[in-house]
């Protein structure tokens, strides 16, 4: 397998771990940054990989729980951002007013 070198520079990536982990949400990231869902989402998950193992003295069953919980999170951050910008349409549309008829 070929040694490939990444698109991004390491200090890339973690700014979008930390903007993940701040409440920013991924499709949010990935539409402004112009960065693809999946590679965002693999630093997220490969971030939280490396914090685990730094989680010395912690029990196994506790790390796994962090690691679920943690991918939750995203997923419901995701679910959020969808549910925002439906809301804000069904707004939109709710005060619009629909075109006049001609009385002919």
């Amino acid at each position: 397998m070929k040694d490939r070198k990444s698109k991004y520079p390491p200090e890339y990536k973690r700014r979008m771990v930390e903007l993940v982990r701040a409440g920013r949400t991924i499709p949010s990231l990935a539409a402004e940054y112009g960065v693809s869902y999946s590679a965002i989402r693999k630093w997220v998950n490969d971030a939280d990989r490396a914090a685990m193992k730094n989680l010395d003295g912690v029990a196994p069953g506790a790390q796994t729980e962090l690691v679920r919980l943690r991918a939750r999170v995203v997923e419901l951050e995701e679910e959020r951002e969808i549910l925002k910008k439906a809301s804000a349409w069904f707004a939109q549309e709710a005060t619009r007013t629909p075109p006049r008829r001609s009385g002919s």
